[in-house]
């Protein structure tokens, strides 16, 4: 009786092994399943630059303090401009704009025929802006901050007015503008802001002392090649 139940466990234990074996030889045979690497995150780099021409249009309005009925006219312009974009997220960033422009001014009403003198401005401008990102290509922003004009290498017109100077100013900005994004990296911008920029003048006209205000108020009108980093 012994031997009976000694042999059928050792048939039993045969029995699993081959199971077993089989099993694994069966797995063996099957496939290995498909290994996928995580992607890592794109790289998101905050800096954007833009290479823009720049129309100056100039609001034809100011006066002189000592002439009632005075007015003064400044000229417009055309300059290419570098403007410099830091995106502190996907959808707020600042702009800092640097370029240099000439204007001329003149006399109206009661200055008529006047020249007055030239000047060069370099206006550096920052504003924040708010991104709108859910429109594919396409990306509207809009924007407000502050403007601070230098003005130099100035001039007097020579005649009656000897004398002419402007002076440095502060003013307030706003914005609006688009990008419309070409691939990753390159794109076409379009950018208008308006900088109510009012300097005080003083100037010596016909030998007298003369003080007044250039209510030049631009519109800055630019478009240009964007590019992303």
């Amino acid at each position: 009786m012994k031997t009976t139940i000694t042999s059928v466990a050792s048939s039993l234990l045969v029995a699993v092994g081959l199971t077993g074996f089989a099993a694994v030889a069966q797995a063996a045979d099957l496939p290995a399943a498909p290994y996928f690497k995580a992607q890592p995150p794109e790289a998101w780099n905050p800096w954007m630059i833009r290479l823009r021409a720049l129309g100056v249009v100039t609001r034809d309005s100011g006066y002189v303090d000592q002439v009632p009925g005075s007015g003064l006219k400044t000229t417009d312009s055309l300059v290419p401009e570098l403007d410099i974009s830091y995106f502190f997220t996907r959808n707020i960033a600042a702009e800092l704009i640097l370029g240099v422009t000439k204007h001329s001014v003149s006399g109206t009403g009661t200055l008529t025929g006047i020249d007055v003198g030239k000047a060069w401005l370099l206006p550096p401008t920052l504003t924040l802006q708010y991104h709108l990102t859910d429109f594919g290509a396409f990306k509207p922003y809009v924007g407000a901050g502050v403007n601070y004009t230098f003005f130099f290498s100035q001039s007097a017109a020579g005649g009656v007015v000897t004398a002419s100077k402007l002076h440095d100013t502060a003013a307030p900005v706003a914005q609006i503008g688009f990008d419309y994004m070409l691939n990753k990296n390159w794109g076409w911008n379009v950018d208008v802001k308006k900088v109510w920029l009012r300097p005080s003048w003083n100037g010596v006209a016909g030998g007298l002392p003369v003080t007044g205000k250039v209510n030049l108020d631009p519109w800055l009108i630019g478009t240009g090649i964007t590019y992303k980093f």
